[in-house]
């Protein structure tokens, strides 16, 4: 095959980066054109240079490129902290908290109680819950620009696209825990079922807020954009290692990180998120294309029925979480009908989530059953990610329209 007569030196994977950071590009804007989100793109250039096709990037050599993973999950989770500025969430008020809590949550209860029925895995179906949380705010933003829409619905679905993502976070960082104990099949009292995964997630909240402190000391008397930028990527890379060292979320870490950046300044805080944002497009390309790789086409028909069920019950997760979220906290009619329709798009936390999937799940203390879960994951995810990127903004555009909150 050509994947075996490739070679794996470090000059051959660079210049494998350089292509696939044209491809994916070219990819992209082949997307754009006919209105498909660009990330697509770039999987699908990954699954062509993957082990599925022509074997550029594989089992080998991805142990090589482990860093980008690691950069790209950390730079989704400070953005992600970017976004959960208190004096925001302030003005929202309740309903945008019981809505993001009940959408996420009922996504997440409905996947792994069908996922378990017919996987009888429970290590399984609590990581696809897990992923099922999350929200990609991209595509939906997108539409509601498009349409200039404006009014309760608008308002609320770009609150909670900002907000059920941490919440996303959370609930994984439990999942995970579980289902390492489930694989390992190791005796955990109640206790520390409850209190190592909070000890964990509160780690990584604590690293995150510490060197967010540290940064915003440094950068206290700072107005040079170009050593603002360094000092950004400077704290990131050190709070990816530090949680990985510990074996903490780096993507908890990263949020947390953000999260302080964005409430404790004021008059820089809008150059750090900004400045970040606009040197990560290369990084995203390669992280995606690399998504791409690690799919493994052969075996997307085999779990079909999971993906099918996943489809499935995160759709209705999302729709009833977001009505009942919306009658409990009173929220306007246009609210509860029509913001789960809103909520269907996903992409880059739930595949980021999934990678991380793969890299923890696949060390040798999991064994095989640790192993075929992260391909299973990245897998199902991608697959899912590409239908509800395709579904995802019509049901949006839909949903302003219905509620009569479309301006053009």
């Amino acid at each position: 095959m050509l994947q075996n007569s490739l070679p794996r030196d470090p000059n051959f994977l660079a210049m494998a980066i350089g292509v696939s950071l044209l491809l994916g590009w070219v990819a992209g804007l082949v997307c754009r054109k006919i209105k498909v989100p660009m990330v697509v793109g770039y999987i699908v250039v990954g699954i062509i240079l993957g082990q599925s096709l022509l074997g550029v990037f594989n089992a080998k050599n991805m142990s090589g490129l482990y860093f980008i993973t690691y950069l790209g999950l950390a730079c989704i989770g400070f953005d992600i902290g970017g976004e959960l500025a208190f004096h925001k969430m302030r003005k929202l008020g309740k309903p945008i908290i019981w809505i993001s809590l009940l959408e996420t949550v009922g996504a997440a209860v409905l996947v792994t109680l069908a996922v378990y029925l017919y996987t009888k895995e429970l290590y399984v179906a609590l990581i696809f819950g897990a992923l099922a949380s999350a929200t990609a705010p991209a595509a939906t933003v997108d539409v509601l620009r498009e349409y200039q829409a404006s009014g309760p619905l608008t308002t609320t679905t770009f609150a909670v696209v900002g907000i059920d993502d941490a919440y996303a976070v959370m609930i994984y960082a439990f999942a995970a825990f579980f289902a390492k104990m489930l694989i390992t099949r190791k005796d955990v009292h109640v206790a520390e079922a409850v209190l190592r995964p909070a000890g964990e997630i509160l780690g990584a909240l604590g690293i995150g807020v510490m060197i967010g402190l540290i940064f915003l000391f440094l950068i206290r008397n700072y107005t040079a954009k170009r050593g603002l930028l360094v000092l950004t990527w400077g704290v990131i890379i050190a709070t990816t290692g530090l949680a990985n060292w510990l074996n903490m979320s780096l993507i908890l870490a990263n949020m947390a990180l953000g999260l302080t950046v964005v409430n404790l300044t004021r008059w820089k805080r809008d150059d750090v998120f900004e400045l970040m944002r606009s040197t990560t497009p290369p990084l995203f390309v390669v992280f995606f294309v690399l998504v791409g790789a690690q799919l493994q086409a052969g075996k997307l028909v085999s779990l079909g029925m999971v993906g099918l069920l996943y489809i499935v019950f995160r759709s209705t997760g999302k729709i009833s979480g977001a009505y009942l979220g919306g009658v409990i906290s009173d929220a306007p009619t246009g609210v509860r009908k029509y913001l789960g329709l809103c909520l269907f798009s996903q992409a880059g936390v739930a595949i980021g989530l999934s990678i991380q999937t793969l890299i923890t799940f696949s060390a040798g203390k999991y064994g095989e059953a640790g192993a075929a879960l992260g391909v299973m994951a990245v897998s199902v995810i991608a697959a899912t990610s590409l239908f509800f990127q395709i579904v995802g903004p019509p049901c949006t555009r839909l949903a302003v329209l219905k509620a009569g909150e479309a301006n053009i």
